[in-house]
């Protein structure tokens, strides 16, 4: 098992940004309407590209995590998925050459709703426009080409970031070879719109988010925390709340005897991460990249999940399920391959019976790391 504490790390500034302004002609074009006049992407790589530009992986993220996904000489802190990318790793950069962004409307670098707005001078907040998962993925190809890639060999991501790399083989068919999918979704089910709803509202509802113009000494935090306790929750499995947990106390020393304090040590649990997390996670990126994952929908593109994914034009593609994931069950996942074995792809789909949930992809290196092994040996040698 991977070290948990790695897994929900957070990184605020990546080693490199680039500032993109070239979008063949004009601006970048929002899928929702809206346009941006230039982005600047925050990365991090590993590896180094081939003389043909053929051994790049493009890595998309999740909701939260940073551009930060495995340590380097520029920053040797652990990143969030430092168990599956390195030297002789899974996603071995001894032989590709990986990038990972943060995500267009994020806050670890890259354009989102706390960049200055430059028509106005002061940071766009709730004015930003309308994110979508095909923004996210349209900002990962312009930022391949700024680093000199016009193919991927594969697009890579989980949970909104294997969305995101569905999207990109969607928008760009023919401009990528392999394609890996984690614990995503053809779209949203009503439980996960639902509960991401949820978290929008508790956020907004805090008075301290002033309708997006809150300042950095005056944050909706209680909202955040709320917020991302929710998240947690089903993030997870029950079964592995209730081994990790069960129905421990905190200490008796520990207890001041306020009324309705937090007893038990799954309490605890949630606060320690809730805290951890809002201090270094911008509220309005939170609800603009949660909305943008309600949004994304395979059959619009085409107008049938069939038509969709049938813009696909890969070598191979790979789509992982967990049976004990609720956010994005595993039927989610067949129903991917299932799809895009219907319309022509190749593709292998494996399902992991783990115990950690939604999250497993973070850190369940025993079950994951083999399957992504197996697939990217195999797609230097196929």
């Amino acid at each position: 098992m991977a070290d948990e504490e790695n897994a929900y790390s957070f990184t605020t500034q990546a080693t490199r940004e680039q500032r993109i302004t070239d979008f063949d002609g004009g601006s970048f074009r929002m899928w929702h309407g809206g346009s941006l006049p230039e982005l600047t992407l925050a990365y991090e790589s590993w590896g180094e590209l081939s003389p043909a530009a053929d051994n790049a992986i493009l890595i998309f993220t999740g909701l939260s995590p940073s551009a930060h996904a495995a340590s380097s000489s520029q920053d040797p802190s652990p990143g969030w998925w430092e168990y599956m990318i390195g030297p002789g790793k899974a996603i071995d950069t001894d032989r590709f050459f990986v990038v990972c962004a943060n995500t267009l409307g994020g806050c670890y670098g890259s354009t989102g709703p706390g960049s200055i707005d430059p028509a106005s001078g002061e940071p766009y907040g709730a004015d930003f426009p309308d994110v979508t998962v095909e923004d996210i993925a349209s900002s990962g190809y312009y930022l391949m080409r700024e680093l000199g890639v016009r193919r991927l060999h594969a697009a890579v991501g989980s949970s909104m970031g294997g969305m995101s790399s569905i999207a990109y083989g969607m928008l760009f068919p023919g401009e990528v070879d392999y394609l890996v999918s984690i614990s995503a979704a053809a779209s949203a089910l009503p439980l996960t719109i639902a509960l991401r709803s949820l978290q929008r509202e508790i956020i907004r509802s805090d008075p301290d988010w002033n309708g997006g113009r809150y300042t950095d000494d005056s944050k909706p935090l209680t909202g955040m925390s709320l917020a991302r306790k929710l998240g947690l929750v089903s993030y997870r499995a029950a079964d592995e709340w209730n081994s990790k947990f069960d129905r421990s106390r905190l200490p008796p020393a520990e207890l001041t005897g306020a009324r309705f304090e937090r007893e038990f040590q799954i309490e605890n649990y949630l606060e320690y991460n809730a805290q951890k997390f809002i201090h270094s996670f911008d509220p309005n990126s939170y609800l603009y990249l949660s909305r943008a994952m309600d949004w994304f929908d395979i059959a619009e593109h085409g107008g049938s999940i069939d038509a969709g994914l049938g813009r696909l034009d890969l070598r191979r593609a790979l789509v992982i399920g967990v049976t004990t994931d609720i956010l994005f069950p595993a039927r989610q996942q067949r129903e991917i391959a299932d799809h895009m074995r219907a319309t022509g792809t190749d593709v292998d789909y494996v399902e992991i019976d783990s115990v950690n949930g939604h999250d497993a992809f973070l850190i369940d290196d025993a079950h994951f790391s083999p399957v992504v092994r197996k697939f990217f040996d195999q797609s230097r040698t196929g």
